[in-house]
């Protein structure tokens, strides 16, 4: 096992330096200690963030680092920065004794010795290819958040990242790169993973992956793995640097206290003569409190001239200080500008120089107030020499722009008391809830990366010996009379299998690099890109083949996955054909291909899950939507040993049906013969038909649950038309008609498909009851319910089709062991690993149920004991 294990421990991936090992001392003098320590660690890193809170220079470090690296690797070098920064660049380079320049193109460039300036707007437009420098640092960096949907993101990974959209090309982009923002979100893990996309330090998906558990049923929305999150922040800490005081670092705090902040809330009332309705049109009495993202722009609408007010209540306390007035709407600031003429406002139709100039004004202190939007001034700018007072006229959802807005003014070096004013009105309760919550959060992060970085230091070593003891579990092993369970790595645990002992092998084995299941390093999910993933499969299938009996199969069940368009280089979403490669995969290991049976799933539900089928997108654009993705249970056969007549070595027997004759006697079936086929009918001819055919139905039957004394009314049109669609002649138009009708009055469901294309293709199971799963007991019991359950019709057409009571069903990757729980079900004996504990426990119980309870009654042992019950009676 020597070779997998050293797999495995080559899966403990921090981010590794790829920069240059220098001495403290080649950094300007002028650095503070702490300002040495952590520019030493960006030259080593090469790629990385530097997230140092307000005030501790960060633009001289950011200087110093770029002129250092592009001193050792030779070309240019550029810093990327937001509008109305450009002075305190050119401040802190003249007391360093750099020369900047700010340039807008290329054709700008004087010398090598120059260090570059641009805005993001100037890269985002085409005007300058950063690719033609050898080294970059993107100031307050945060501009990349919007991963995937902003322009500014897309543009920059193209470009600063190498991927060259127009040609399709993922090149090197520039070799030496940073990022530097004071204030990274910690409510949007989707901006940290940007951040280590830009880098090049691993892709967005795979982060996604390693590190989340998605929410199945809507895309982006992400949920940290409890047992993932020290992980995660002990590899953020890897390529980005968190640092709050240099005492962190274990340097003297002198001179770098934040000032107090004073927080005061001003509600304003809501107008509840424009409270709505309400879906039946009844008025409301008050407005609703829990608005979303329109109705709070509606909400800031109507309550401006009350906010207004509030607004000159406020500035009356002191009419001559120097304030910043924070805004989101264009009707807001003309609001502003007609209330205090004085006011000088920046915004974003006004030409770049003018706001800029604007803004360096205010900072030095030439003007009394400055109205601007957050996501215009609130980033980079420093305006504490001369301003200590900030109100915002309203409160909005974007947590980042106001903690970055609010650390204009509250910085290291503001020597006065900071005083926050926040305007709002009754209906925006639940806002300013949200906002003190992420407050709250971003806090509980900061302590979390000063934790780490106080326990470790800068030593990415000490965080990878840390990391590597998650390899492997103590082996549990559970045992009854028709099963073996085991807690342990499915490769490990399927090298323990005897050589062709295995009648038959069921599993859904995880779709590449989707999900994780454990925080296990030999958790197949806890792979890098699919080409890792088959890597470690390589250990597992071969195990499989020599442990199967031969003649007999391998039942894979699998679904192709989408790749979002931020990683196709393409700008919209694909498909990886995630059942052809594993085909492939298992033929290059020695078993022959025998086919597939395709399983529809709901397209309105994958709908929620990835945003690429939407009926919106689609009336925008048909081409980009492509079609519902099915899932497949692949089939596999090991060869048999004697190949001249292809029979099993132990072949699947299925006994002929016996028929009564005429004269009550028991004969063998024969066709010419007028017999009666038996109760216990055997294997029949008809029987025959339906598996050859491969389209058949789920009964139905399971244990009894409450659902079964509800009437649902959706569930009674499905399936009416199931068997509407069955009977009659299919027609498309009519098919559309029928939805059309149910949509224009109301009872066409959003959430899924009610009407879904029945098939009688030979290939195609179109009745898989998807919530058939033992995830309904997960939930019922409040446990942890499995990611990706197998759904039971699946497992049982598999079991009854190609093993024989009594014979071994095995699967490596047991889950909460639904396999284990239908073999036994059906009379078979069952094997089956599972590397996640918690799924491991709750399956054993299940299998404990299924070995000791096979008689539990079903739904329709209820209804024939009724009928019984009955017939009794009459009689």
């Amino acid at each position: 096992m020597t070779a997998y294990h050293d797999f495995l421990r080559k899966k403990v991936r921090l981010a590794e330096p790829q920069g240059f090992e220098v001495d403290p001392s080649v950094f300007n003098p002028m650095l503070k200690p702490h300002q040495r320590a952590i520019a030493t660690w960006l030259v080593r890193q090469g790629r990385a963030a530097c997230f140092a809170a307000f005030g501790l220079g960060k633009s001289f470090m950011q200087l110093e680092v770029v002129r250092v690296t592009r001193d050792l690797c030779g070309g240019y070098a550029l810093i990327t920065i937001p509008l109305g920064v450009r002075q305190e660049f050119y401040a802190d380079a003249a007391k360093l004794g750099i020369k900047v320049k700010f340039i807008r193109r290329f054709e700008e460039v004087e010398d090598e010795q120059t260090i570059y300036l641009t805005n993001y707007e100037t890269v985002r437009d085409g005007k300058l290819d950063p690719r033609l420098f050898s080294v970059a640092s993107l100031d307050e960096a945060s501009c990349l958040r919007g991963f995937g949907g902003s322009k500014t993101f897309r543009e920059f990974m193209a470009l600063f990242a190498g991927d060259d959209r127009s040609n399709g090309i993922k090149g090197e982009g520039v070799r030496y790169r940073y990022v530097a923002t004071a204030t990274p979100s910690p409510n949007e893990y989707i901006e940290l993973l940007a951040y280590a996309a830009f880098l090049g330090v691993m892709d967005v998906g795979q982060a996604k992956t390693r590190f989340f558990k998605r929410n199945s049923e809507k895309a982006d929305q992400l949920t940290i793995h409890p047992h993932k999150e020290a992980e995660f922040w002990m590899w953020v800490s890897s390529w980005a640097i968190f640092v709050q005081r240099p005492s962190d670092l274990g340097f003297s705090d002198e001179g770098y206290e934040l000032p107090a902040l004073d927080i005061r809330w001003h509600e304003v009332p809501s107008d509840h003569s424009h409270a709505g309705n309400e879906r039946n049109g009844q008025g409301r009495l008050l407005r609703n409190t829990a608005i979303g993202v329109q109705d709070a722009a509606a909400e800031k609408r109507e309550s401006l001239s009350a906010r207004i007010t509030k607004l000159m209540e406020i500035r009356a306390e002191d009419p001559d200080a120097h304030r910043i007035i924070w805004h989101d709407l264009e009707a807001e600031r003309h609001a502003i500008e007609a209330a205090i003429p004085t006011a000088i406002s920046v915004y974003g139709s006004q030409d770049l120089d003018e706001r800029e100039r604007a803004i360096v004004q205010f900072s030095d202190g030439e003007f009394q107030e400055l109205a601007a939007k957050p996501v215009i001034a609130g980033s980079g700018c420093n305006f504490q020499r001369h301003c200590a007072w900030a109100v915002y006229l309203g409160i909005g959802f974007k947590f980042n722009d106001f903690i970055q807005s609010v650390h204009r003014i509250q910085r290291f070096l503001q020597t006065r008391p900071v005083r926050i004013d926040l305007i709002y009105t009754e209906a925006e309760r639940d806002i300013r809830r949200q906002l003190e919550r992420k407050w709250a959060q971003h806090n509980t992060m900061v302590q979390k990366m000063t934790e780490i970085i106080k326990q470790y230091g800068l030593s990415t070593a000490a965080m990878a010996q840390t990391l590597t003891r998650s390899l492997g579990v103590e082996r549990v092993e559970i045992t009854g009379k028709n099963y073996r369970i085991v807690n342990n790595d499915c490769v490990e645990e399927a090298r323990r299998l005897p050589d062709n002992s295995i009648h038959l092998t069921v599993t859904s084995i995880p779709f590449s690099t989707q999900y994780e299941y454990s925080p296990n390093y030999a958790d197949f999910g806890h792979t890098d890109d699919n080409d890792h993933f088959f890597q470690q499969m390589d250990y597992l299938t071969p195990e499989l083949l020599r442990a199967t009996i031969p003649g007999r199969l391998a039942c894979i069940h699998v679904k192709d996955r989408i790749v979002p368009g931020g990683m196709t280089g393409l700008g919209f979403q694909t498909v990886y054909p995630f059942h052809m490669q594993v085909v492939a995969h298992f033929i290059k290991h020695g078993w022959g291909y025998m086919g597939m049976k395709t399983i529809v799933t709901d397209v309105v539900r994958e709908n929620a899950q990835t945003y690429r089928l939407s009926w919106t997108e689609q009336c925008k654009d048909g081409t980009k939507m492509g079609v519902g993705m099915p899932e497949y249970l692949l089939i596999f056969r090991k060869p048999p040993t004697d190949t001249s007549n292809a029979y099993g070595d132990v072949p699947v027997v299925k006994a002929k049906p016996l028929c009564i004759d005429e004269n009550g006697q028991i004969v063998p079936f024969a066709m010419d013969k007028k017999l009666t086929i038996t109760r216990d009918n055997g294997y029949s001819r008809a029987r025959w038909q339906f598996d050859a055919h491969g389209f058949t139905r789920s009964n139905g039957n399971r244990p009894l649950t409450e659902a079964d004394f509800e009437g649902i009314p959706h569930d009674v049109m499905f399936k009416l038309y199931r068997e509407y669609s069955l009977a009659n002649i299919y027609d498309f138009e009519h098919h559309v008609s029928i939805g059309e009708a149910l949509e224009v009055s109301g009872k066409l469901p959003t959430g899924f498909m009610l009407l879904p294309p029945q098939s009688w293709h030979p290939d195609v199971w179109t009745d898989i009851a998807r919530m058939r799963t033992l995830n309904a007991q997960q939930y019922s019991k409040g446990q942890e319910m499995h990611l990706c359950p197998l759904q039971f019709d699946i497992v049982d057409r598999a079991i009854v089709q190609y093993s024989m009571e009594g014979e071994t069903v095995f699967d490596p990757f047991g889950g909460i062991m639904t396999v284990p729980y239908c073999a036994m079900k059906l009379k078979r004996k069952a094997i089956a690993s599972e590397l996640n504990p918690r799924y491991f426990l709750d399956g054993a119980g299940y299998c404990k149920a299924a070995d000791e309870e096979q008689s539990m009654p079903g739904l329709f042992d209820l209804l024939e004991a009724e009928q019984a019950e009955q017939q009794e009676g009459a009689a």
